[in-house]
């Protein structure tokens, strides 16, 4: 921790030369770090056996006792009308568009950053499906 420190500075000493003006920025780079990694890395869970969609976004990083925030869906097959994966440069997230009891249409948005390529192609395989039956269901 040392090295690293002596190098931190070493390398911002160009921008100021007081040392607590060093020590703010490196406290800022990193707090902005941990805020990033912590909004990318969730946790996310994909289940459609039977009649319901069940889909989950969770926390990684934070423990229960800090944070308990969690991203349920539940949602009848036949309620879905539409999905969307999104592809940005570090962050990749899928869109569920559901209809709701009231018949409007709603966006439901879950991180899929660190769900593997495997994997989401089997949700995109699954979500299709879905939708296929759908269209045929009304068609008849």
């Amino acid at each position: 921790m040392a090295i690293f420190s002596a190098v931190m500075f070493k390398t911002f000493s160009s921008i100021s030369t007081d040392p607590f003006i060093v020590l703010v920025i490196i406290a800022v780079i990193f707090g902005a770090l941990f805020f990033i990694v912590h909004y990318i890395s969730k946790y996310f869970e994909y289940d459609s056996d039977g009649h319901m969609v069940i889909v989950t976004n969770k926390e990684l990083l934070m423990s229960d006792r800090f944070s308990n925030k969690e991203h349920i869906v539940e949602f009848e097959k036949d309620k879905l009308i539409g999905f969307k994966f999104n592809n940005y440069i570090v962050f990749k997230s899928l869109v569920l568009l559901i209809k709701n009891k009231r018949g409007h249409t709603q966006k439901e948005r879950f991180n899929v950053t660190l769900v593997s390529k495997k994997k989401r192609r089997y949700i995109r395989q699954s979500l299709t499906k879905v939708i296929k039956e759908n269209k045929k269901q009304e068609g008849s």
